[in-house]
C-alpha cells in the first residue's frame, strides 16, 4: 500500500493518511468507531482504486491508528474537521464519501459540508444517531453526568469505551430526526444479521435523506463487518457504479 503520510493540524495533531491520485471522483473512506485505515474494507477499496487509476484517500482519525492524540478527546465534530482539512488540502474535484458503521454517521456530516463537491455517498452498516438508539436510558444518564460507559467488545479483549465528550457532541449531530439536506446519489449496504447496528437503521436513513436517488441493499446473511470476500465484491461493485 502507498506509504503513510501525515498532516499536522493547527493545534499539532498529526493525522495519518494514504492518498492515491487518479481520475473520477476521489473516494474518501471513513472507518468506524475505534477503527482505522488498515481494515479489510479500506484496504480493498484503496487497492481497487489504484488498480483502476482512480483517486482514493484513507485516514486515521486522531486518537486512532497511526494518528496522534487521545481517543478520549475524539468527537464527530473533531473528526469531521480532520476529514474536511485533508480533502481541502489534498483532493481536487468531486468527492465520493464512503463510511462504515460510525463512519456512516460521519459521512453525512462531511457530505453536507462538501455541498457541490459531493459526487455521492456509500454507507456500509451505517450507524447515524447511535448514541440515541444504541444506549439504554441508564447509559445515557451516565454519559450526561460525565461518566465513561464501557461495553463488551466482540472484536477484541478490551471493552469499548464511550466518552462523555463524544456523547455531548453527538447529541447535536442527529441526522435521523429531520430531513438530511443531501441531494447526491446515495447507496446504503446493510447485513440483516448485523448484531451491532439494526438493518432498519439504513431504511430510516433512506427515509430521512432529501435525495431521491437512494438505494438500499440488504444482505440477508451479512453481519456488521461485511468483510467476507462476497461482501467486499458487492461493495466494490457499488463503488464501480459511480465511475
Amino acid at each position: 500500500m502507498t506509504d503513510t503520510r501525515f498532516h499536522e493540524m493547527s493545534d499539532g495533531r498529526r493525522i495519518a493518511f494514504r492518498l492515491v491520485q487518479g481520475s473520477g471522483p476521489t473516494l474518501v473512506f471513513l472507518p468506524g468507531y475505534m477503527s482505522d485505515m488498515s481494515g479489510g474494507k479500506a484496504t480493498a477499496i484503496f487497492e481497487n482504486a489504484k488498480a483502476k487509476e482512480r483517486g482514493c484517500l484513507l485516514l486515521d482519525y486522531s486518537g486512532c491508528g497511526e494518528s496522534s492524540g487521545d481517543f478520549a478527546d475524539g468527537t464527530l465534530s473533531r473528526w469531521r474537521e480532520e476529514v474536511l482539512t485533508l480533502i481541502e488540502g489534498y483532493v481536487e474535484g468531486p468527492v465520493l464519501v464512503t463510511g462504515s458503521s460510525m463512519g456512516g454517521w460521519l459521512m453525512l456530516l462531511v457530505g453536507e459540508a462538501l455541498e457541490d463537491r459531493l459526487a455521492g455517498i456509500i454507507g456500509i452498516a451505517s450507524a447515524p444517531d447511535f448514541t440515541w438508539w444504541g444506549y439504554s436510558e441508564e447509559q445515557r444518564a451516565q454519559l450526561a453526568c460525565g461518566e465513561v460507559v464501557l461495553e463488551d467488545n466482540p472484536y477484541g479483549p478490551e471493552p469499548t469505551p464511550t466518552h462523555p465528550g463524544f456523547f455531548t457532541d453527538a447529541e447535536a449531530q442527529y441526522r435521523l430526526v429531520d430531513e438530511s439536506p443531501i441531494d447526491a446519489p446515495i447507496r446504503l449496504i446493510h447485513g440483516q444479521r448485523d448484531a451491532d447496528v439494526p438493518w432498519e437503521v439504513s431504511l430510516k436513513l433512506s427515509a430521512a435523506l432529501r435525495s431521491d436517488d437512494v438505494q438500499v441493499t440488504l444482505i440477508k446473511d451479512g453481519d456488521h463487518r461485511l468483510s467476507r470476500e462476497s461482501d467486499i465484491a458487492q461493495l466494490l461493485a457499488v463503488v464501480d457504479s459511480f465511475y
